[in-house]
């Protein structure tokens, strides 16, 4: 896996490899991997990975979302949107956490609200944007 936070770890249910495409509604337990091109609706509790050759172009409510390949569309994360150096989101999105990498890039309209249960002190910020840490070569 390409994500540096070691968080997406339940079970691979299911991968659209390169050069297929699939349009309509997706549903899955655990976490699932696109590295071709997915059109439409996609709903889970689980972890929805875009690979480098992922495309993604719809509505995403899932419980983290990782993306190194391009998403298009309105996301809603339960915890985390991570978007790695080559990843691509453009659309609205919601989510307690975003992590952006060096060269990642994003578009759009960001609502952050703190996750279900945890209460909010007066004057503390909803959530928080981490910066991962930039690696240099050479």
């Amino acid at each position: 896996m390409m994500f540096k936070s070691d968080e997406a770890k339940g079970d691979l249910n299911g991968f659209l490899d390169a050069g297929s495409h699939m349009d309509g509604e997706l549903s899955f337990a655990d976490t699932f991997r696109v590295d071709g091109k997915l059109s439409g609706k996609v709903t889970s509790t689980g972890d929805l990975i875009v690979g480098e050759r992922g495309e993604v172009d719809g509505a995403v409510e899932v419980g983290r979302v990782y993306v190194s390949g391009t998403l298009k569309g309105t996301v809603k994360a339960a915890t985390r949107i991570e978007i790695t150096s080559g990843g691509r989101l453009i659309g609205d999105i919601e989510a307690p956490t975003l992590v952006i990498e060096e060269g990642g890039f994003y578009e759009g309209r960001c609502t952050m609200e703190p996750r279900k249960g945890q209460e909010q002190a007066p004057g503390q910020v909803g959530a928080v944007v981490t910066p991962m840490a930039a690696k240099r070569e050479g």
